[in-house]
C-alpha cells in the first residue's frame, strides 16, 4: 500500500492506459493447461531452423553464382574455338594467297609450278580438317562448292604442267585457256576464303559482345537474387524480431497472456517463445502472490478495527453467559429466551465480521461476471468502517443506483476500493471526509472517484505511487503494493487509475472501467424510456 497523506502536485496521470490486451489476462481455464496447449502447438509445427533457411539462401546463392561462372566458361571456351577456327580459316586463305602467288610467278618467270601445286594440295587438306566447321558456318552446299572449285584449280595447276613439260610453242593457245580458268577459278576460291575469314570475324565479334551482354546481366542477375536472398532472409529475422518486441511491450503493460503460434512452421524463436510462455507463467504466479500478500497487508491493517469490532460482540456474550450461568433459576423463561437471543444476535454479529475477511482473503480463481460498483463500494465500505471510526472519517456515497454494472471480478475490483479506501483514512489520521462518487464518464466508461480531505501528495514522488514496493510511510507500516497491485487488476480489465493531488486540499484517485456493450445498451433503452 502507499501512502499519500501528504502534499501534492495537480491532475496527474500515473501511467498510460494499453491500448489493448491481447485476450485478458483472466482465464477460467488452469494457466497451466493453457500454457500446455500453447507449447504443444509451438512443437507441433514442422521444424524450419533459421540455420537451415541461411544454408538454402548460402546454397541458392553458390548454386546461382556456379551457373553464372558455367555460363562464363561456355561462352570463353566458345570465343576460344571460334577464335581457333577463324586462326586455320585464316591459315587456309594465307595457303590459297600463296598457291595465287605462285601461279603469277609461274606466268609471268615460268618458276613456282611445283610449288603451287603443293599449296593447293595443303589448302585441300586444311580445308577437309575443318569441314565440320565450316559446314556449320556455311552449310553443307557452299562448303561442296569450296571444295569442288579448289579441285578444280588443282586440275587445272596439274594440266598446266603437264603442258610445261612439253616444248614451247605447242599447246600456246591451250596453255592461254588455262591461265584464263586458272585466274578465274582462283579469284572464286581466294573470295570464299575471305568470306569465311570475314563471317568468322562476324560470328567472334557477336560471341565477345554476347560474352559481355551475359556477364553484365549475370552481375546485375546475381545482385537481385542477393537482395532477394538478403530480404527474404532479414524478413525471417526482422518479423519474429518485432513481433517479439510487441510481445515485450504488451507484456511490460501487464498482459500476460502466451504467446501462440503465428507461422505454420517452428524454428528457434519459438523455442524462444516457449522460454518467454514459461515465464510469463512464473510472473503470473509472483504476481498472484503480490496480490495475495497487498491483501495479507490490508487485512492487517484491518486488524485493529476488527478487534474492536468482535470486542464488542464478545463482551456482550461474556455478560449474558456469566449472568445466566449465576443466576439462572433467578430469570424467568422469557428474560432467559432474551439473553440467549442477545447471544445469539451477537454470536452472528462477530460471523459476519470474520467471514467478511475470510470472504476477503480466501484464494480462489477469479471468474469474470458482471459487478454492480455499488456492491463493491458497500462491501469494501463494511470492511473498514472500524477503521473509520477509530480515525474518525466520515464516508459520504454518491454512486447512483443504475449506474451500469461492469464485467470483472469482483474480488479484485474490492481489493482495489480497499486499498484506496485504506490510504485514503490513514491520509486522515485527525478526520476527516472520504467521498465516493462514480458516474458516466465522457468517454463511455464508468468513473469513480475517490477523494480524501487529506494534506495531498508531494509533487516530488506523485508519479512514482503507483511503482511496485514504493511507499512514503514509515519501516514496517506498508508493503508499497497496495496502488501498484491496484493498478495491474484495473488494467487487466482493460480499465485505468489516476491520481490528481492539491497541496493542502487532499488527493483524488480516478478509477475508470468499460462499460460492456449489453450494459451500454440497457442503459440507453432507460435513457429513451
Amino acid at each position: 500500500m502507499n501512502e499519500h497523506a501528504v502534499h501534492g502536485r495537480e491532475a496527474t496521470q500515473a501511467r498510460p492506459r494499453p491500448t489493448q490486451v491481447h485476450g485478458g489476462s483472466y482465464a477460467v481455464q488452469d494457466d497451466r493447461k493453457v500454457l500446455a496447449q500453447v507449447e504443444r502447438a509451438l512443437a507441433e509445427r514442422p521444424n524450419f531452423s533459421i540455420g537451415l533457411r541461411i544454408g538454402l539462401g548460402m546454397l541458392l546463392s553458390f548454386l546461382l553464382v556456379a551457373g553464372v561462372v558455367s555460363t562464363s566458361m561456355f561462352f570463353v571456351s566458345r570465343v576460344g574455338a571460334l577464335q581457333e577456327f577463324l586462326d586455320k580459316v585464316s591459315a587456309y586463305a594465307l595457303e590459297l594467297e600463296h598457291a595465287r602467288r605462285y601461279e603469277k610467278n609461274y606466268f609471268l618467270y615460268g618458276t613456282g609450278r611445283e610449288d603451287a601445286l603443293t599449296q593447293v594440295q595443303a589448302a585441300r587438306q586444311h580445308l577437309r580438317s575443318i569441314k565440320a566447321a565450316v559446314v556449320e558456318t556455311t552449310g553443307a552446299q557452299a562448303f561442296e562448292k569450296m571444295e569442288a572449285d579448289l579441285e578444280e584449280y588443282d586440275r587445272l595447276l596439274k594440266r598446266l604442267v603437264g603442258l610445261a613439260r612439253q616444248p614451247p610453242g605447242i599447246a600456246q593457245e591451250e596453255r592461254a585457256d588455262i591461265g584464263n580458268e586458272l585466274r578465274r577459278h582462283g579469284t572464286r576460291i581466294i573470295a570464299s576464303a575471305t568470306d569465311l575469314v570475314d563471317q568468322e570475324r562476324l560470328r567472334l565479334r557477336v560471341a565477345v559482345r554476347s560474352s559481355w551482354f551475359v556477364a553484365a546481366g549475370s552481375l546485375v542477375f546475381i545482385l537481385l537474387v542477393m537482395a532477394f536472398v538478403a530480404y527474404m532472409l532479414t524478413r525471417q529475422v526482422g518479423n519474429p524480431l518485432r513481433r517479439f518486441i510487441n510481445y515485450t511491450q504488451r507484456i511490460a503493460k501487464g498482459d500476460y497472456s502466451p504467446i501462440v503460434p503465428a507461422r505454420r512452421y517452428r524454428d528457434e524463436f519459438s523455442e524462444l517463445a516457449v522460454a518467454i510462455n514459461r515465464m510469463l507463467a512464473r510472473l503470473k504466479d509472483r504476481e498472484n502472490q503480490l496480490a495475495r500478500t497487498s491483501r495479507m497487508a490490508a487485512v492487517g491493517t484491518l486488524t485493529a478495527g476488527v478487534a474492536h469490532e468482535l470486542n464488542n460482540p464478545l463482551n456482550n456474550i461474556a455478560l449474558n453467559a456469566e449472568a445466566l450461568h449465576e443466576s439462572l433459576e433467578a430469570y424467568t423463561d422469557a428474560q432467559k429466551l432474551k439473553m440467549l437471543g442477545d447471544i445469539r444476535n451477537q454470536v452472528e454479529r462477530a460471523s459476519a465480521t470474520v467471514k467478511n475477511l475470510l470472504d476477503f482473503t480466501r484464494v480462489e480463481k477469479p471468474v469474470l461476471v458482471s459487478v454492480s460498483l455499488n456492491s463493491a463500494v458497500a462491501e469494501v465500505q463494511r470492511l473498514v468502517a472500524n477503521e473509520a471510526e477509530i480515525n474518525h472519517v466520515e464516508f459520504r456515497v454518491e454512486i447512483p443506483e443504475d449506474l451500469p454494472q461492469v464485467h470483472g471480478s469482483p474480488r479484485d475490483l474490492q481489493q482495489v476500493f480497499l486499498n484506496l479506501f485504506l490510504n485514503a483514512i490513514q491520509a486522515m489520521p485527525n478526520g476527516g471526509l472520504l467521498k465516493i462518487r462514480g458516474r458516466i464518464g465522457p468517454s463511455g466508461s464508468i468513473d469513480v472517484e475517490v477523494t480524501d480531505t487529506g494534506p495531498g501528495i508531494p509533487e516530488e514522488v506523485v508519479g512514482s505511487v503507483f511503482d511496485p514496493f514504493f511507499t512514503t510511510k514509515e519501516a514496517g507500516a506498508g508493503s508499497g503494493l497496495g496502488l501498484f497491485i491496484s493498478y495491474g487488476i484495473l488494467e487487466k480489465h482493460k480499465g485505468s487509475i489516476a491520481v490528481r493531488s492539491k497541496p493542502g486540499e487532499g488527493t483524488t484517485f480516478s478509477v475508470s472501467l468499460p462499460i460492456p456493450y449489453q450494459s451500454m445498451t440497457e442503459s440507453s433503452a432507460r435513457e429513451e424510456t
